[in-house]
């Protein structure tokens, strides 16, 4: 039903939360989570979901096919209609080889950095705001993208092709300055734009509530420190998401998922 993109600072907990909810909304229907971040490579492990055999732009012909259509759309007259999709995109109509896993729960990733010098990662950013924007969601399913740190997601256009931008914010000044950016960017496009916060205790949960009510953004849900998940992290298991079935019950509710 929504296509929610996740995002915060390096290490703030953006998969961790991905994964929390994919888990907790395939109990639901189906759930597709987006890998748009082309230097992450554990997501897959956290979910406990298979590596795909190919990238989405694997499935496309690689970054010159890309390129090619790219260069080809830009010479019509700036036309957005890169080729790259059927209209009739959808959760059923993935390559199978593209995606990992098994529905109520698959797994995609946009592209990868390959190799050496090969070039900027705008290509991949194309993708993904295509993809995201052309691909249709039916009743009872939903897309989680998890991102790259920081707000160059913004910038690439891929927030378009969401509903809902959530932005984890962990106990950091950094975290609240980039929340705060985040935030005008996503006002830009015209995208609902809440907070979560993670990694907080008795002593920073109310100074970040208090930090970002003060710059007009919602907070929906707060996440303690968890040694369990850090384990799991440390060692590329799946994540426990069974501890934390309650709060993210309440995190769907306050989004009215």
């Amino acid at each position: 039903m929504l296509k929610i993109m996740i995002c915060g600072r390096g290490g703030s907990g953006k998969s961790t939360l991905v994964t929390l909810l994919a888990r907790a909304l395939a109990e639901r229907g189906k759930v597709l989570v987006v890998d748009t971040d082309e230097s992450n490579l554990g997501l897959d492990k956290m979910l406990g979901l298979s590596t795909p055999a190919m990238t989405l732009m694997g499935c496309l012909g690689g970054k010159p096919a890309v390129r090619e259509k790219l260069l080809a759309s830009l010479q019509q007259k700036g036309s957005e209609n890169t080729g790259f999709f059927t209209e009739d995109l959808s959760l059923a109509s993935l390559p199978p080889e593209c995606t990992g896993g098994e529905w109520p729960l698959r797994f995609l990733r946009i592209g990868k950095i390959e190799r050496s010098l090969e070039g900027c990662a705008c290509p991949m950013g194309a993708v993904a705001r295509s993809f995201l924007k052309q691909l249709r969601v039916d009743q009872d399913e939903w897309v989680l993208v998890d991102t790259e740190a920081g707000v160059e997601h913004f910038g690439r256009g891929v927030v378009e092709g969401v509903d809902l931008v959530v932005m984890v914010v962990d106990p950091s000044h950094e975290a609240v300055l980039l929340a705060g950016r985040a935030r005008a960017l996503a006002a830009g496009v015209g995208k609902e734009f809440v907070a979560v916060l993670n990694k907080v205790d008795a002593v920073t949960e109310p100074f970040l509530r208090r930090e970002l009510s003060e710059k007009g953004i919602p907070v929906r849900g707060a996440f303690g420190f968890s040694p369990e998940i850090t384990k799991a992290n440390l060692v590329g298991n799946p994540l426990p998401a069974g501890n934390y079935r309650e709060q993210v019950k309440e995190l769907l509710a306050s989004l009215a998922i």
